[in-house]
């Protein structure tokens, strides 16, 4: 008997993203975990990211998660969703990013991603495609929000 799993391609091609297309991914819910393991790798040990008495006096009234760490959690939201797999060559820029409000521990977060631009570029066999993205709460507000270029391999033989 063949126990061999065979797996498909499921990133979308430069030809198969359109100027209007919109993504929305599924949602994640942000743990006292999360915050904790990006306060370690990234150092930021912040007071109010990490001390619940401190930013209890904070305008917030609890901890904040790291901003960083919500535009990490949209980049994973994305990924998630299958359309970037294998076939994404580069994650070129962040343009405009703008943190609109603060993301709590306990929030459930999805991503909201639209095609704003694609440009072919044949001579290194892809395109380049400017995606904005919205990062919104369970109460679909927007958290933050900006832009990304991501370059995408073109079809096989696509000229």
């Amino acid at each position: 008997m063949n126990k061999d799993l065979v797996v498909k391609r499921r990133g979308l091609y430069f030809e198969e993203f359109e100027v209007g297309q919109r993504i929305i991914t599924s949602g994640r819910t942000v743990t006292e975990s999360d915050l904790v393991t990006f306060a370690g790798l990234s150092g930021d040990y912040n007071q109010i990211h990490t001390d619940a008495e401190f930013s209890k006096n904070t305008p917030f009234g609890q901890r904040v998660v790291h901003g960083l760490l919500g535009l990490s959690i949209a980049s994973g939201l994305a990924m998630r969703t299958g359309v970037l797999e294998g076939t994404v060559l580069a994650f070129r820029e962040i343009n405009q990013w703008k943190f609109i409000k603060p993301l709590f521990i306990g929030d459930t977060v999805h991503a909201v991603m639209s095609v704003k631009e694609a440009k072919a570029l044949p001579r290194i066999g892809a395109g380049s495609l400017l995606i904005t993205v919205e990062l919104k709460n369970q109460q679909d507000e927007v958290l933050m929000k900006g832009e990304w270029t991501a370059l995408v391999l073109s079809k096989p033989g696509a000229a």
